[in-house]
C-alpha cells in the first residue's frame, strides 16, 4: 500500500508514457518546443509494464492513467495497455490525450482495454485554437471525440482551460457542445506549470469566473462531497441532469487533503505531486536488476514523504523546474 504520513492512501497511478507533443500550447510549451528527453532515458515498453505491474499487484493501484506529452505518440501504446489489461486485478485505464490521431488510434484502444479518454480541447474556434496551439488541427480534435465515443471509451470527458483574451468567454458555448454531443465537461484552472514559466495568479481564470459564467445560461445544482470522494472535480448537474459538469480548481480550491495519486514521469522518476521539487528514481534500480520487492519499497518510501500539499499559497513557492510536458498531467 502507498500511504503517506497524512494517512492518504495513493490508489491512482498517472504514468507519462513521453514528454513530447505535437502541439505547442501557450500555457505549456514555448513555440519552439523543449529539448525532449534523450530515448535511452525513457522507460521501454517493458519498464514500463512491470512497474504498472508491481503497482498493482503489490502496492494496491487500482486505477492507471497514461499521459505525456501526448501519449498517443507513444510506439508502443495500444501494447501497454493490451498487457496491462491482463493483469490480476486487472486496473481501471484511462488515457488524456490532445486528441490528435484518436480518430485512427480509438477502436484500437478499446479492443485491447483502454476504458475511456478525457481528451484536452480549449476551444470551438478553429481560430483561437490555433492562437492556443500554434497548429491547424481544430477539426482532428473534433474527430478524435466522435470516434472515442463511438468506440465506447466512455465517458468521454473534455478538459479546457480558459485564458483571458483568448476564450474566456466560451464557457457557456462550450457545456452546450458537450452536452449535445454526450461528452462530460471538466474545467481546470490554469496551473503554474508552463515551461516559460510565466504563469500570474493574478491573470489566471478562476473557478468562480467560470462558474459566473455557466450559470448565465444553465442551472447548477451541486454534487454532494459523497459523489465526488477523491476525484479532483466539483461537479454540478446541469439544468437538472443528467448532464454534469465539472470544476478542477487546483489554484483556488485546492483538494490535496483527499489526493490518491502517485505519477511515473516517462523518465521513471516517482512523483508525489505536479508540484512538487522532488523525485525518486525508479528507472536507476529497474536497469540495475533490482527486484521486484526493492522496487515496490522504494516507491513506498518515495510516497511516505508525500507534503501534506502543493504549497501554492506559500509565499515561498517555486514552480517546479520540468514543465508539464515532462511531468505527466
Amino acid at each position: 500500500m502507498l500511504i503517506d504520513t497524512f494517512g492518504r492512501v495513493a490508489t491512482d497511478l498517472r504514468v507519462s508514457l513521453t514528454d513530447r507533443c505535437n502541439l505547442r500550447c501557450t500555457y505549456c510549451m514555448p513555440e519552439e518546443g523543449l529539448q525532449w528527453l534523450a530515448k535511452p532515458d525513457l522507460l521501454t515498453d517493458d519498464e514500463i509494464v512491470r512497474l504498472i505491474r508491481i503497482a498493482v499487484t503489490e502496492l494496491g493501484i487500482t486505477d492507471v492513467r497514461f499521459t505525456g506529452g501526448e501519449p498517443l505518440l507513444r510506439p508502443g501504446l495500444v501494447s501497454i495497455v493490451e498487457r496491462c489489461a491482463a493483469l490480476e486485478p486487472r486496473p481501471k485505464m484511462s488515457l488524456t490525450t490532445n486528441g490528435i490521431g484518436l480518430q485512427r488510434t480509438a477502436r484500437a484502444l478499446a479492443d485491447a482495454g483502454l476504458d475511456r479518454v478525457n481528451v484536452s480541447l480549449d476551444t470551438l474556434r478553429p481560430d483561437v485554437f490555433q492562437a492556443m496551439t500554434r497548429r491547424k488541427r481544430h477539426s482532428d480534435v473534433l474527430d478524435g471525440l466522435a470516434a472515442a465515443r463511438d468506440a465506447g471509451l466512455t465517458p468521454v470527458k473534455v478538459n479546457s482551460v480558459l485564458m483571458p483574451g483568448l476564450n474566456d468567454d466560451e464557457a457557456p458555448d462550450l457545456l452546450a457542445w458537450a452536452v449535445e454531443n454526450d461528452y462530460e465537461l471538466r474545467f481546470i484552472e490554469q496551473m503554474p506549470l508552463d515551461a516559460q514559466h510565466g504563469w500570474k495568479r493574478d491573470g489566471m481564470i478562476t473557478a468562480g469566473d467560470i462558474l459566473t459564467s455557466l450559470r448565465t445560461r444553465f442551472a447548477l445544482t451541486p454534487e454532494s462531497d459523497d459523489a465526488r470522494g477523491s476525484a479532483p472535480a466539483e461537479r454540478w448537474l446541469v439544468d437538472g441532469g443528467p448532464a454534469r459538469v465539472g470544476v478542477i480548481a487546483s489554484v483556488t480550491r485546492p483538494f490535496c487533503a483527499a489526493c490518491d495519486r502517485t505519477r511515473l514521469t516517462a523518465d521513471g522518476q516517482i512523483r508525489t505531486c505536479l508540484f512538487a521539487q522532488e523525485e525518486s528514481d525508479l528507472r536507476g534500480a529497474l536497469r540495475s536488476d533490482a527486484p521486484d520487492e526493492e522496487i515496490a519499497r522504494r516507491w513506498k518510501l518515495a510516497m511516505w514523504g508525500k507534503k501534506a500539499g502543493s504549497g501554492l499559497d506559500d509565499p515561498a513557492f517555486l514552480q517546479p523546474q520540468r514543465p508539464m510536458s515532462a511531468i505527466g498531467g
